[in-house]
């Protein structure tokens, strides 16, 4: 497919730019640009079938089943964009003075009651833009807790070896040493292994709830209680929350910070490189250190405090993505308390229907034939056997319409597979994922070589990866 710039003419162009409604600035030539800009000559059905195109060649939940592990693909209901859309909302600026956008701060303060009801939290930040940077800035509450009591000594943060790869990432990035303890056979945090890990040096313990293997972690209470005991904090890793709204609470297992990710478990956009929001949520200790401003009422009008000498100060310019928390605002207004737990009642149902459905034809190394929002399994006897991988599994799901599930992860299950099904999957659509997937390892088994060039219906076949990733091509370059 050519890029918009390969087609058109240089003698065409569009021009839809609405007359200008305020003075013109008069511009120092100074900072005027020398030469013209490159812009592509196209006309508006070029244009329409440019981008039409490349929609056709994108793969998304409004296409077919999206069964990204632990990263909650669900359908995004449209009438939470509808809400992003209202005037009020769309077309502020983020400079207007605060007694301007009264409403616009007034979603803010619910979004934060509601969620720290769901979580168990006693405030919440919405300046992280995804749950990366969430992660980032809950363990800058960690760093800056610790040292405001000077105990300057606790820099180790301990992960479970099933952790999602961000965990580690973001504990070195914020400046700690990060200590890795084993799962148990059973799929769990080896408690054994984590008292053993614990000690004056412990600032902190992540956790994710249920835990990439898709399991609740059994002794959750006496998880945090070893961390606390130690002299450490613990942080929640909301990735898998989509599994417990209304159910469990991080706050009551034990947590003392936790991020969100909206674009997983609150049906905003996700994808394509953004937006995204990462809010964070800490109980009363904690508060004192959250990223500045903060939205304080002041008799009845809301208004943004930059005043805290104990906060990590800000981490994102302005405050968040506004529209992404309209958005997540409308999915929990409309479902309210009781839809939000059904919707994980459901997510955790489909789940373990389509793991019931799996387990006598895949291998299920965890759970003991039951899951929460999601499964892992492994093809580890497959690649041994017929020299068919993860990875010719999932390019070969392209071609039945199915977007590939997370593949080899988490690290400590071979040639793995997590399959997250969401709540938003029909029973038809999950029995015609189960035949999808029992055909193709059947198939397998008896053509290995059919698996291997896969995908074959895709516009694109499968690329070299290897070579794409050691040398990309990032730049557009013409004559």
């Amino acid at each position: 497919m050519k890029l918009i710039f390969e087609i058109g003419n240089k003698n065409r162009k569009l021009d839809l730019m609405p007359e200008c409604d305020v003075p013109v600035a008069d511009i120092d030539d100074k900072y005027k640009r020398k030469k013209e800009l490159r812009l592509p000559n196209v006309s508006e059905t070029e244009i329409s079938r440019h981008y039409t195109k490349l929609s056709r060649r994108s793969f998304g939940v409004n296409c077919g089943f999206y069964p990204l592990g632990s990263c909650t693909m669900k359908y995004n209901p449209k009438i939470n964009d509808e809400m992003a859309k209202l005037p009020g909302f769309a077309d502020i600026h983020p400079l207007q003075p605060a007694d301007t956008v009264q409403g616009c701060l007034k979603v803010y303060k619910l979004a934060e009651e509601y969620l720290c009801s769901i979580t168990g939290m006693d405030a919440m930040d919405f300046q992280p833009a995804a749950g990366a940077h969430g992660e980032f800035t809950g363990l800058k509450l960690i760093w800056a807790y610790h040292r405001d009591r000077n105990d300057t000594g606790r820099d180790k943060i301990i992960v479970p070896d099933s952790a999602h790869g961000t965990n580690p990432a973001s504990a070195a990035m914020a400046g700690f040493s990060v200590i890795n303890i084993p799962s148990t056979e059973e799929g769990f945090v080896d408690v054994n292994a984590l008292r053993n890990a614990v000690g004056e040096d412990t600032a902190g313990f992540m956790l994710t709830n249920p835990n990439t293997i898709g399991l609740f972690e059994e002794h959750i209470h006496e998880i945090t209680s070893i961390v606390h005991e130690a002299g450490g904090l613990t942080y929640y890793d909301g990735a898998n929350l989509n599994a417990i709204m209304g159910i469990a609470r991080p706050g009551d297992m034990g947590f003392d910070v936790v991020h969100l990710n909206l674009h997983k478990t609150f049906s905003t956009p996700h994808g394509g490189g953004g937006p995204g929001s990462g809010p964070v949520g800490c109980k009363k200790h904690l508060i004192p250190y959250l990223p500045t401003p903060r939205i304080v009422e002041r008799d009845g009008i809301l208004a943004f405090d930059e005043k805290s000498d104990k906060s990590i100060g800000r981490v994102k310019s302005f405050y968040g993505n506004f529209l992404v928390v309209v958005r997540a605002l409308a999915y929990m207004m409309t479902l309210g308390a009781e839809g939000l737990k059904n919707a994980s009642e459901n997510a955790v149902l489909n789940a373990n229907y389509m793991l019931h459905m799996l387990k006598d034809t895949f291998d299920i190394p965890f759970g003991n034939g039951r899951c929460m929002h999601e499964f892992v399994i492994s093809l580890e006897r497959l690649k041994k056997e017929k020299s068919v991988s993860a990875l010719d599994f999932a390019k070969t799901l392209l071609d039945c319409g199915i977007h590939p599930p997370t593949m080899y992860f988490p690290l400590i299950v071979h040639e793995a597979l997590m399959v997250e099904p969401t709540e938003t999957e029909t029973r038809e659509t999950l029995d015609e994922v189960i035949a999808f997937f029992k055909e193709l390892y059947e198939r397998a088994y008896n053509d290995p070589d059919s698996l291997h060039g896969t995908p074959l219906t895709t516009p694109i076949g499968r690329p070299d990866e290897v070579g794409a990733a050691r040398n990309p091509r990032l730049r557009y370059y013409s004559d």
